[in-house]
C-alpha cells in the first residue's frame, strides 16, 4: 500500500483500519457504514476507495494483518536452530500474546467472517491453514522424534491449542488476573504436557 500520510504522519490505510477495527468492535461490521469509517478516519470515501475496494476489503484485511503477523513469527520460531519442544511452546505462546494484542481484531473476524465475500472467505480459510499446517508440523517432528507422544493425533492437538485460542475474545480481559504472557505460558505449558510421552 503506498504510504501516504496526512499531518500527523499516519499513513491513510493504517488510520482507516484504525477507524474500522475500533468501529467494528464497538457497533459491529454489518452495524457500521463506510460513512462513518471514512469520518472516524478523517478522509473522504474517495481515499478509502483508493486503498480498499469495500467495506468488505476492510474486514479480510482487519484479520489478514494479524495472520500475516502470527505467519512471520511461526515461520521464524520453526526454522530456528532449537529443540523441537522449545520452537513449539515458543510458537504455541507466540500466538496467544499476538492474538490478545489484537484481541479486537479477533473478535472481530469470528463474529463477522460469514460477511466476506466467498473469495475472501476462501482467501483466509486458506491462509489460516497455511499456518495450522506448520504448527501442526511442529507437532509432527517431535512425534516422530520420539520427543512427544504419537497417542494423541497431531490434528487434534492443533485443534485443541486453536480452539482455546478462538474462544478467548469472549473471556479475557486486559485488567483480569493474568497477563497475556502469563496466559501464553499456561496454554503453552497444557499443550505440551498432553504431548508428553
Amino acid at each position: 500500500m503506498p504510504r501516504t500520510t496526512d499531518g500527523d504522519g499516519t499513513p491513510v490505510p493504517q488510520r482507516l483500519l484504525a477507524a474500522a477495527t475500533r468501529l467494528f468492535a464497538e457497533q459491529g461490521y454489518d452495524r457500521t457504514s463506510v460513512q462513518e469509517i471514512v469520518e472516524a478516519a478523517g478522509v473522504t470515501k474517495g481515499a478509502l476507495y483508493h486503498y480498499f475496494g469495500s467495506k468488505d476489503d476492510l474486514l479480510h484485511e482487519v484479520y489478514a494483518r494479524v495472520l500475516r503477523l502470527q505467519q512471520d513469527r511461526l515461520d521464524t520460531f520453526a526454522d530456528a536452530d532449537e529443540p523441537v519442544e522449545k520452537r513449539l511452546r515458543d510458537a504455541a505462546a507466540d500466538v496467544v500474546v499476538t492474538t490478545l494484542d489484537n484481541l479486537d481484531d479477533a473478535s472481530i473476524f469470528f463474529r463477522s467472517m460469514h460477511h466476506l465475500s466467498p473469495e475472501k472467505n476462501r482467501q483466509v480459510r486458506a491462509e489460516r491453514r497455511r499456518y495450522h499446517e506448520r504448527f501442526r508440523a511442529l507437532v509432527e517432528e517431535g512425534q516422530q522424534s520420539g520427543v512427544f507422544t504419537k497417542e494423541t493425533p497431531a490434528d487434534l492437538v492443533v485443534d485443541y491449542h486453536f480452539g482455546s485460542i478462538h474462544h478467548l475474545s469472549t473471556w479475557y480481559r486486559p485488567d483480569g488476573p493474568l497477563s497475556p504472557q502469563e496466559l501464553a505460558d499456561h496454554l503453552a505449558d497444557l499443550l505440551l504436557r498432553a504431548l508428553r510421552p
